[in-house]
């Protein structure tokens, strides 16, 4: 019981970011199970002693990350709505919890993490400005290590253009079983030459 009514709350607080800031929470609903599953299967957990999930939301993601990790692995959570970012940040309290994605790198180190093995995003990249996207996208570059592991899911393949110019891709997985329908890339950072 105490599940459905939290689920019921973090569905409602997800509403209300949307309603709110439709631009930059992307979607009604957290991410389906499904997706969150599809996701958190794509990454080489044994090797990944730095995470970063952009966009974390309530956390449907979130939750399924926590069950893959060892008691050594970093997280870094983003969440631009502050009762999101709040919400993460009581139930996640050993993840350091920041606001804004755009300053990834700084918040690297910040908290002297170095470059991150794996970065996970849920960000609506479309919905932002092409400057925007464009320092995000620089963001997640600088902060992953050469061979690191990039997964977004989106709702289109608009962006596929876009990450390929920068990233391996190695895969494109459609999750129909989520609202809306998602597509999750998953990407790999080129090794310099």
């Amino acid at each position: 019981m105490e599940d459905k009514r939290l689920n019921f709350k973090e569905y409602l607080l997800f509403l209300q970011g949307f309603l709110t800031n439709p631009q930059r929470v992307g979607s009604v609903m957290p991410s389906s199970r499904f997706l969150a599953a599809k996701v958190v299967e794509s990454v080489p957990w044994g090797e990944v002693k730095a995470v970063a999930e952009l966009g974390s939301g309530t956390g449907a993601i979130t939750r399924f990350m926590k069950t893959q990790l060892t008691g050594s692995t970093k997280v870094l959570l983003f969440e631009r709505d502050k009762k999101m970012r709040e919400n993460l940040k009581t139930k996640y309290p050993d993840f350091m919890c920041h606001s804004n994605a755009c300053q990834l790198v700084k918040k690297l180190n910040q908290d002297e993490l170095g470059q991150l093995d794996c970065i996970i995003s849920g960000l609506p990249f479309f919905n932002f400005t092409s400057e925007m996207r464009a320092n995000l996208l620089n963001q997640i570059i600088q902060a992953l290590k050469p061979g690191g592991i990039f997964i977004a899911f989106q709702y289109s393949l608009q962006m596929k253009k876009r990450f390929a110019e920068n990233l391996t891709i190695e895969k494109v997985e459609f999750v129909p079983c989520n609202f809306p329908p998602a597509f999750v890339y998953i990407c790999r950072k080129r090794s310099p030459m």
